[in-house]
């Protein structure tokens, strides 16, 4: 089974693509208008093993919140469409990444559930153009639209760079553990309810 998806949302602040495979090889192809935002989903797409293509276009005149906003609802309804029923998931992972003084812990569960808990504090605003504040709303736009409960924890860091850098990373790494397929599942919804 192909586990791939292609959605594009549009709306009067932005259009926005996003064609992902979840059994990839790390490969992306990322043009939102914003750069580092586009460093980062990259850190995700390597780190992930998923092929990543997100073309973003938004009124980045304004600022870059609903563009970063909606490229994680987007990023999420794909990644929904993607996995389908979820049967033979690992359905948890988990992941802590570190760059030099900086540690990230993100763990995630495709409940089916959106929650979301970001404890993550930037020692700056802006990290070149981009506010680090909106990185919570891309969590948040994901979660939501993706059914996925997330805990995402800066444990430690000074430098702002790093600490994004090691959020986006442990995301990656978490998802690649969480959307393999477990052999020992094949076939079988991981959750005792019997739907997730």
């Amino acid at each position: 089974m192909q586990r791939k998806a292609e959605i594009e949302r549009t709306t009067l602040e932005t259009r926005v693509r996003v064609a992902l495979d979840l059994d990839g090889s790390g490969r992306s192809e990322l043009e939102t208008g914003l750069p580092f935002l586009d460093h980062m989903l990259d850190q995700v797409a390597r780190h992930g093993m998923i092929d990543l293509e997100i073309h973003a276009r938004g009124d980045l005149h304004i600022d870059g919140h609903h563009t970063t906003e909606d490229i994680g609802i987007t990023l999420g309804q794909a990644m929904a469409r993607a996995l389908g029923e979820k049967t033979g998931i690992r359905r948890y992972g988990h992941a802590y990444v570190p760059l030099d003084e900086a540690l990230s812990r993100v763990v995630i569960d495709f409940s089916g559930r959106p929650g979301l808990v970001f404890d993550v504090d930037f020692p700056r605003a802006r990290i070149g153009d981009f506010d680090t504040e909106l990185f919570h709303e891309f969590f948040q736009g994901f979660v939501n639209h993706a059914g996925v409960t997330l805990h995402a924890d800066c444990l430690r860091g000074r430098n702002a760079h790093h600490i994004a850098e090691t959020l986006f990373k442990a995301f990656g790494r978490a998802l690649r553990m969480a959307l393999e397929a477990d052999p020992r599942m094949e076939g079988i919804l991981p959750s005792t309810k019997g739907s997730l």
